[in-house]
């Protein structure tokens, strides 16, 4: 009876494990959830203000499919002051939120049968928006810790090839892309004529190095595909405002889609980014000085725990390898599940990585610390 489409989809591993958590909880078993992929801050006043405001100026009806006027031309100052990309209102199309950006741009590009290159550890959506445009993923293990891997990417690439999908900083290894590393991947996708989708999402919280974007480098902008939004930056998750922008035929086929779907976004929301964006890195400022206070507590305690961990340069989480004697990554997060009380990830998700787990510090430093007196207790026991 379902189609096709759906019976290759699988549940999001990190859902399924709030899911259980949320279960547990139901009993009243204390929870700590090292598991969302939010910012645990509240929105800033200046956005929630303007929110207000436009809702109260009539900002309550559709809007121009392709988002508003004065959201669109912000976003292209932005991408231009900030991000090098010579990019203008025409070639941006704001969406519900940076996923439906993603998922537009795989359906616009992919037919049943093309193929999709990921590097890993990916975020698991990637491979799941692959499968409803029927394409098929091949993924490439990284190089030196969790760089890219551009030998090998070059390998996979054969004639159905149609995109590149790339994530710095990443989700969820924290690793932030060297610009040298990424000028060879620019390289290669216009030697081989292959479109690079650039999740660019988590680009406000880096602690180390500095972002990059792939259009801003020579001939990027016509084979990059940058996507973006305001959820992690502006810790506005449930607003649900995201954009791409890129090659104007690709703009205009991701728009069509639109149309015919999800019409626009939440208008509100968008008067509200319009307003307060040119201000973003100093509304953004305290809440990276509070993930990086966070980060320096977990990366040293789970060492000290013999977890083999690598001190993430942006965004809000860890990706460790478990001591060697745990069980492997899906039956270790049930374990500390149903034992500690801390819910956390499997890296089996993210590309196989059955030695790892995701660890997200997106909770407040208490709740931190607690869990993982907790994970220390449960696994020396």
């Amino acid at each position: 009876m379902l189609s096709l489409r759906i019976a290759r989809l699988r549940e999001s591993a990190t859902i399924r494990m709030m899911e259980k958590a949320k279960e547990l909880e139901s009993r009243g078993v204390e929870i700590i959830h090292l598991d969302v992929g939010e910012p645990d801050f509240q929105t800033p006043k200046e956005v929630m203000d303007a929110a207000c405001n436009a809702m109260r100026d009539g900002y309550t009806h559709y809007t121009p499919s392709r988002g508003l006027p004065e959201l669109r031309e912000a976003i292209a100052d932005k991408l231009r002051s900030e991000n090098g990309i010579d990019v203008t209102a025409s070639n941006i199309l704001v969406t519900p939120g940076s996923k439906q950006a993603l998922l537009y741009t795989f359906l616009a590009l992919l037919d049943e049968g093309d193929e999709v290159i990921i590097p890993t550890p990916a975020w698991p959506s990637y491979w799941e928006m692959a499968n409803i445009a029927g394409a098929i993923v091949k993924q490439v293990p990284p190089k030196d810790g969790f760089g890219l891997n551009l030998e090998d990417i070059e390998a996979l690439i054969g004639e159905k090839t149609k995109m590149i999908v790339i994530n710095s900083p990443n989700n969820p290894s924290g690793a932030v892309f060297t610009k040298e590393t990424l000028e060879g991947l620019v390289e290669l996708a216009i030697r081989r004529k292959i479109i690079i989708a650039s999740d660019e999402v988590y680009e406000k919280i880096i602690y180390e190095g500095s972002h990059v974007s792939p259009a801003s480098l020579p001939g990027g902008q016509e084979f990059v595909v940058t996507v973006n939004g305001f959820s992690k930056t502006f810790a506005m998750t449930g607003w649900r405002l995201g954009y791409l922008a890129g090659p104007k035929q690709i703009v205009e086929a991701a728009a069509k889609i639109q149309q015919h779907s999800a019409t626009c976004a939440p208008a509100f929301a968008q008067k509200a980014v319009a307003e307060v964006l040119a201000h973003a890195d100093k509304l953004v400022k305290p809440m990276v000085r509070e993930f990086r206070r966070r980060r320096d507590f977990i990366v040293p305690s789970l060492e000290k725990m013999d977890f083999n961990v690598r001190n993430p340069a942006g965004a809000f989480y860890v990706f460790p390898e478990i001591p060697g004697d745990e069980p492997d990554a899906p039956d270790f997060v049930e374990k500390i599940l149903e034992k500690a009380g801390v819910s956390i990830t499997s890296g089996s998700s993210f590309g196989g990585f059955n030695r790892s787990v995701r660890i997200s510090y997106a909770n407040n430093l208490e709740n931190i610390s607690k869990a993982i007196e907790r994970i220390r207790s449960t696994i020396s026991s």
